[in-house]
């Protein structure tokens, strides 16, 4: 590696928001250690891959990534697997791309100084595996945020809920959280920095259960809505189960608290639901969704949709295709069931073909799809608040999101110059399926 001078190190992540964050945290660790970023691999003398495994196709795409630059190893070049690929696969990762010289799970970030000496003193094989016990979080001063105006803040680590088909809970630890107090300075210290929207992220954000004992997560929801000069609050992702009537009055009585929930419920039938492990079923989630439904503000819902998950019959696939138009949402992430390891679904028969499964995800999502040309429609003629993220160029246009987190790209006029982090009033003229159109009110 070169002179402790300059080290410079490439960082590629892949994955959910958890990951984009604990990137972020990783590269201000990294800096801190006296390490540069670089934008590419050929640049950098240590180069890691944050990864994901939440499905299979995820997982192999890294180790397709490993496999492409394993030439760079004759340049002295050191590879780094970080994530859940690297605490679910551990120093099996050595076997299967032996020019990997650190693997580290997402529970042991708060290690890596002291991995990163290892590496520099020449040892090629250093891990940082956490078992499920740990009770740490990753907290550090040292957050490298890629961006200026929305920031993420992780108040609840790991998952306790072992649904049949997720690897998270053996990926990333046991469920522990931060107190209120350390996230409500982080909070402010990113409020006097200039960020104006936060998020709160968690594999099950609202499982949240502050160690001091101050704050339930609605009531910490509210407190961060309420620090001066925060003007959005998202969080994500939610479990039904521990989804309470608080959150939805939190988002009633505090401006700030964006009108979106995201909140997986994976299939329509109770039964699968069953299989799944999880935790509710079928009427339990529709009793949060009349919650939320019943809200003063109109509160856009979206969720997560798995298919194909061992068992499910025709019949329970159309009570999946029956809750999308119970519930009208704004927006799915489908996905086809793979087979994860160490999870309980490996035991069941997964005896329905790739063909079917691909059949009905495409089902699910054109019937998704005529849902969200619907629900966009109501839109136009709205005026909306946006928070501009970027321009195009080509198209002459601005774009951004809601605080229902639409995607709303806009035109303004020539002389207006709408600068990215602001926020901007902008009637709707048109939709789509996917995002808004419109014209910014000046």
């Amino acid at each position: 590696m070169a002179g402790n001078s300059d080290k410079k190190f490439y960082l590629e992540t892949f994955g959910c928001q958890m990951n984009v964050h604990d990137s972020e945290k990783v590269i201000g660790t990294l800096i801190s250690q006296g390490y540069r970023q670089v934008p590419t691999v050929e640049e950098a003398d240590l180069i890691l891959y944050n990864t994901c495994s939440i499905r299979d196709k995820a997982e192999q795409k890294v180790f397709h990534r490993l496999a492409d630059y394993k030439k760079l190893q004759k340049q002295g070049k050191i590879f780094g697997v970080l994530g859940c690929v690297a605490q679910q696969e551990g120093e099996k990762v050595f076997e299967r791309a032996p020019h990997v010289s650190m693997v580290c799970g997402s529970a042991s970030y708060r290690n890596l100084p002291q991995m990163l000496v290892q590496i520099e003193a020449g040892n090629r094989h250093v891990t940082g595996l956490d078992d499920r016990q740990t009770d740490e979080c990753f907290e550090t001063e040292f957050t490298s945020r890629t961006n200026p105006h929305r920031g993420y803040i992780t108040i609840i680590e790991g998952c306790d809920k072992f649904c049949a088909y997720c690897v998270v809970p053996f990926t990333r630890g046991k469920e522990r959280s931060r107190t209120s107090d350390s996230v409500l300075a982080e909070a402010r210290q990113m409020a006097d920095l200039g960020y104006t929207e936060i998020q709160l992220l968690g594999q099950n954000v609202n499982s949240y259960k502050d160690p001091a004992g101050k704050k339930s997560f609605a009531e910490l929801l509210a407190a961060v809505g309420q620090v001066p000069g925060i003007k959005r609050v998202r969080f994500t992702t939610s479990h039904p189960r521990d989804f309470g009537k608080d959150i939805v009055d939190a988002i009633d009585s505090v401006s700030t608290l964006c009108d979106h929930v995201h909140l997986p419920v994976q299939s329509g039938s109770t039964r699968v639901l069953d299989a799944m492990q999880r935790l509710y079923n079928r009427d339990q989630y529709l009793e949060r969704i009349a919650w939320l439904k019943a809200a003063r503000r109109e509160i856009s819902l979206t969720t997560d949709i798995i298919v194909g998950f061992p068992g499910e019959t025709e019949a329970e696939f159309e009570q999946t295709l029956g809750l999308l138009d119970d519930v009208e949402y704004d927006g799915v992430f489908s996905f086809k069931y793979s087979p994860r390891p160490n999870t309980s679904a490996l035991s069941l028969d997964d005896a329905i073909p790739d063909e079917e499964k691909s059949r009905r995800l495409a089902v699910l999502m054109e019937c998704q799809r005529e849902i969200q040309k619907r629900r966009n429609q109501r839109h136009i003629g709205d005026v909306l608040e946006v928070m501009v993220e970027g321009r195009n160029d080509a198209r002459n246009q601005w774009g951004g999101r809601t605080s229902q987190n639409k995607v709303l790209n806009f035109s303004a006029g020539k002389a207006v110059c709408p600068a990215i982090g602001s926020y901007a009033p902008v009637r709707v003229t048109g939709s789509f399926p996917n995002s808004l159109l419109g014209e910014m009110v000046i």
